[in-house]
């Protein structure tokens, strides 16, 4: 088994390079690599976040004849500081929300879509 302290996440997305942009541009992560326009992978922190394309490998059908798609619930895990502020600044640079913030006992969060649909949550931690 191999040890690593770096999470792995696949999303499949439509389109590569959009899925690139709006990770850096919005989320706060690097590019690590690019392999157009099929797959690439960027970083934040302890978390690689794998971009798969239709024309990657994990897009390929399956034996049964289902196709890997983007979209569903499963999500990343953000967590932020200032929850209204990320909000605000993301609503203004026009990415789209599934939902309000909504509160819980630990703490307030938001799903919010990349561009191929799939859901990121941000978190803000109670009494944070």
């Amino acid at each position: 088994m191999i040890t690593d302290s770096t999470v792995h996440v696949r999303y499949l997305v439509d389109d590569v390079q959009a899925a690139i942009d709006f990770y850096t541009s919005h989320l706060g992560f690097t590019s690590n690599t690019t392999f157009l326009p099929a797959f690439a992978d960027v970083r934040r922190g302890n978390l690689r976040l794998l971009l798969s394309g239709p024309a990657s490998s994990a897009g390929r059908p399956m034996p049964d004849g289902r196709e890997p798609s983007p979209g569903g619930w499963n999500r990343i895990h953000l967590l932020v500081g200032d929850i209204d502020a990320e909000v605000a600044r993301l609503r203004a640079a026009g990415v789209t929300f599934r939902s309000d913030v909504v509160s819980g006992p630990g703490g307030r969060q938001i799903v919010l879509d990349d561009p191929a649909g799939n859901p990121v949550e941000l978190f803000q931690p109670a009494g944070s």
